[in-house]
């Protein structure tokens, strides 16, 4: 991509996410909001670009690259899980966990898969696809247990097999080997549907930071993070990558993808699933702590949350767990 379009992208993203913040502050649409945006991209609009994106005839150095899409994201995802053993021995109880997932689960499940798509392509989407597999693994395997210790493995496999852009990948993969037709009436709905990601992602983004806002966000603990995150983890995996002679293009995609914040992950984490009381509570107290501007808006997740678990107890048993 040459560095005009580069800019123009940077600034259609930094736009639609204006976009977002400027209907929340005038009030055409409330910060609660934005549930309805991460749940559309999460089962529909992005389970549809997923599958399109697929839509290629296989091929022999197509499928080697996807061996090795994987391996570094399988080496990225080892390297991110030690750092979350070591680095936070010392953190206070109620920061630990958010920060451990944090480090292991970036949000390029969610905001990498618009700026893979924007920066190489439909080919970025497709192999994206390929790295995010064990980054999502992770998220409800580790990731998870971060906050609510050894859960059933039962619940964690169903909840990896069931998510819907593994099951995007899974299909598209299947249709990308068998060669099986799909009508054009259905792969020009996919395609339409599949556009529509990158504004709502971005939407959903600017509507976080106008309920947020920027003021508090600025402290030692987050500079300390940000350095980790986007500056020594990329830097890490670009070391692996010319190491090992990974080819230029995959290199770049996985250092891209591996310099994805945190943030935006977590909060659409939070939006799409329910995790129980405990894991509302640990977020809240984090970000009380560090005197976030989140920590009102986790109040009302804490609640919801609270609610929400006690009426599943009554109605399936006090053996149930979200």
């Amino acid at each position: 991509m040459q560095l005009s379009e580069l800019f123009i992208l940077q600034f259609m993203m930094f736009a639609e996410m204006a976009v977002g913040w400027l209907m929340c502050r005038t009030g055409i649409l409330q910060p609660k909001d934005r549930t309805v945006f991460s749940k559309a991209v999460i089962n529909v609009f992005l389970p549809c670009s997923i599958v399109n994106s697929f839509l290629t005839r296989p091929d022999t150095n197509v499928m080697k690259d996807f061996l090795v899409v994987l391996l570094v994201s399988c080496a990225i995802q080892l390297f991110c899980s030690v750092l979350a053993a070591v680095l936070y021995q010392r953190s206070p109880a109620d920061q630990k966990p958010v920060l451990q997932y944090a480090t292991v689960c970036s949000n390029a499940g969610f905001l990498g898969n618009a700026v893979a798509e924007g920066v190489y392509g439909e080919l970025g989407l497709l192999y994206g696809q390929i790295y995010l597999i064990p980054l999502r693994i992770v998220m409800w395997t580790a990731g998870i247990s971060y906050f609510e210790g050894q859960s059933d493995w039962r619940t964690k496999i169903r909840k990896i097999i069931t998510h819907p852009c593994i099951i995007a990948v899974v299909l598209g993969i299947v249709l990308m080997l068998t060669g099986i037709p799909i009508p054009a009436a259905l792969t020009r709905t996919m395609t339409s549907l599949g556009r529509c990601s990158t504004p709502l992602i971005m939407l959903f983004l600017g509507m976080v930071l106008a309920e947020t806002g920027v003021k508090g966000m600025v402290t030692r603990d987050t500079l300390r993070f940000a350095l980790l995150r986007l500056i020594i983890i990329p830097a890490a995996v670009l070391l692996f990558c010319c190491l090992f002679h990974v080819d230029s293009f995959i290199t770049g995609l996985s250092v891209l993808l591996a310099a994805m914040p945190a943030g935006s992950t977590n909060e659409a984490t939070i939006d799409s699933i329910m995790l129980d009381e405990g894991v509302i509570r640990k977020f809240y107290s984090f970000l009380k702590h560090i005197q976030s501007p989140k920590a009102n808006a986790f109040a009302e997740y804490a609640k919801a949350s609270e609610d929400l678990l006690s009426k599943n107890i009554m109605e399936r048993g006090a053996g149930f767990r979200i």
